[in-house]
């Protein structure tokens, strides 16, 4: 006897049906190689061929030499069926061992494992040898009664509502307290450009300024120290730390404990240290009955958290149309398939309804003219057109004849057909087109895996940066006075000097880290 050996050749650069034609026809006249079927999604060639003639690196040349990319695919566990089944009847640990010994010794069971606790069987298999019905229906000849676990249909777990609910939510929160912050802010800008004009016409001298400055609605001192505009731009910040960055810290946090800084670590760095920064200022101002109003920025968190949640709920809507889409096509396959038994001469002897998931590779599987296919295939017996359009977009039917294929979800229209099944379960084309959807939907966009290692080298250097300085304002203060007086305007003059210094100093380092942190990286 001679012996069989199955590889798996991972095929690149096949656009359509008639290049798998290509390839299975081509290889089948080559010595040596049993059987070949090629799956176009997934882009993988089963080969089944004889190792005393041909080699798996020869199988893949030969597609090479096709036009094609092609490698030996290493891992071969891909093949491998996987079974759950729901297991009834069991009632003490001896019937587990049962039915698993039982299993194990079954030609073509790879392996098997059952809770007695969730009466579940997990069980692999070789769909070459073996396929689900058989194994069914060895558990029932122990006397157990077994069926397939429902799987669930609907991609629900992919609609991303909750996340779209909770970043709208956010964005909202920070949206309402932003606007008022914005509209104080440019309202501070056009009143202090009014004064700079006023003050380069008048020749007016810096306390007449200050007196002028101290007389607008939004300078009046509520309390020594403490303006209406620092008063309520802290009051509309503090909610929109809470509710709208809320998140945030939480996704931070969790990036922290694994030693590494993302994006929201960013996000939570800038607006945290703003909002302390600012609220230690305040403090500090009451505490000294300051006649000038410390700097805030109290305008940075809203305005950070309105872009940043903008952006994210935009992010998940986009997800979430894509599976609407999913639930669509995975809406398209078949539920049911009637398994006919063929006696000599291709006469009916019997036919059957199955759950789609028990078809097995080579059931002849039967079509009746409205119906859908439940698995790809090839025709062995009729004539039919057949609607295509859910995989290539062709409105016009296909003509089917014994020798084509037929991908499982299309619809047959006006003949009744037997075909061969030679892709089932996960490796339909369907399956795999919302296999990688579903992969496509998990995995993130490369410049957005860059920008999140940017961030872990991007986090340490600010940091850095500000510390630095912080240290070299506090140097140069020591150093030469003057320069810090020049530009820290309205201090109080009765502190100290050092103290001025450090004061400018923490202000100038605390600026750096709210600029430089989050904004470009984050809303890019």
């Amino acid at each position: 006897t001679k012996t069989i050996s199955k590889c798996y050749v991972q095929v690149t650069g096949m656009t359509c049906a008639s290049c798998v034609a290509n390839i299975e026809r081509n290889l089948r006249r080559e010595d040596g190689i049993h059987s070949i079927l090629v799956a176009l999604m997934a882009g993988k060639a089963e080969v089944r061929y004889n190792p005393a003639v041909i080699h798996p690196s020869a199988i893949a040349e030969l597609i090479r030499e096709l036009g094609f990319g092609a490698t030996v695919m290493e891992n071969c566990g891909e093949g491998d069926g996987i079974l759950e089944l729901v297991v009834r009847g069991m009632t003490c640990a001896s019937c587990v061992h049962k039915i698993e010994s039982t299993l194990m010794k079954t030609n073509g069971v790879l392996y098997c494992s059952v809770a007695l606790a969730t009466n579940k069987a997990h069980i692999k298999y070789d769909p070459e040898i073996i396929g689900p019905r058989d194994v069914i229906q060895v558990i029932k000849n122990l006397g157990f009664t077994t069926s397939l676990v429902k799987k669930d249909r609907s991609a629900s777990h992919l609609d991303h509502k909750q996340e779209i609910r909770q970043w709208k939510r956010s964005f909202v929160v920070s949206l309402v307290f932003c606007i008022p912050v914005m509209g104080l802010m440019i309202y501070m800008m056009v009143m202090d450009s009014q004064l700079s004009d006023a003050h380069t016409r008048h020749n007016m001298s810096n306390e007449e300024m200050e007196a002028l400055h101290s007389s607008m609605v939004l300078e009046y001192q509520l309390l020594p120290g403490l303006s209406v505009m620092n008063l309520v731009s802290f009051l509309l910040c503090v909610p929109v730390q809470i509710f709208g960055g809320w998140h945030f810290y939480i996704q931070a946090y969790k990036a922290l404990k694994h030693k590494t800084a993302n994006m929201d670590v960013l996000i939570v760095l800038a607006t945290s240290v703003a909002f302390l920064y600012s609220f230690v200022i305040l403090l500090v101002a009451m505490a000294e009955k300051a006649k000038a109003n410390p700097v805030t920025f109290f305008d940075t968190p809203p305005m950070l958290f309105v872009f940043i949640s903008l952006g994210r709920w935009l992010e998940h809507v986009a997800k979430g149309k894509t599976s609407e889409a999913l639930a669509r096509l995975i809406s398209l396959q078949a539920t049911e398939a009637t398994i006919v038994t063929l006696g000599p001469g291709n006469v009916l002897l019997s036919e059957e309804q199955v759950d789609v998931e028990l078809v097995q590779r080579g059931d002849i599987v039967k079509v009746i003219p409205g119906g859908k296919f439940p698995v790809d295939g090839r025709v062995i017996e009729g004539h039919s057109m057949v609607d295509e359009s859910l995989i290539t977009g062709e409105a016009m039917p296909v003509t089917k004849k014994p020798g084509n294929t037929v991908i499982a979800g299309s619809i047959n229209q006006n003949g009744s057909l037997l075909i061969s099944a030679t892709h089932v379960g996960a490796d339909t084309t369907l399956s795999q087109i919302v296999k990688l959807v579903e992969e496509a939907q998990t995995s993130k966009a490369p410049i957005q895996q860059f920008a999140d290692k940017l961030s872990g080298y991007f986090v340490p250097c600010i940091v850095a940066v500000s510390v630095v300085t912080l240290f070299a304002w506090i140097i140069i203060g020591f150093v030469d006075f003057e320069i810090v007086e020049k530009y820290f305007l309205g201090y109080n003059k009765s502190i100290s000097a050092a103290e001025v210094i450090i004061r400018f100093a923490f202000q100038a380092s605390i600026t750096v880290l709210c600029i430089a942190c989050p904004c470009s990286l984050g809303l890019a």
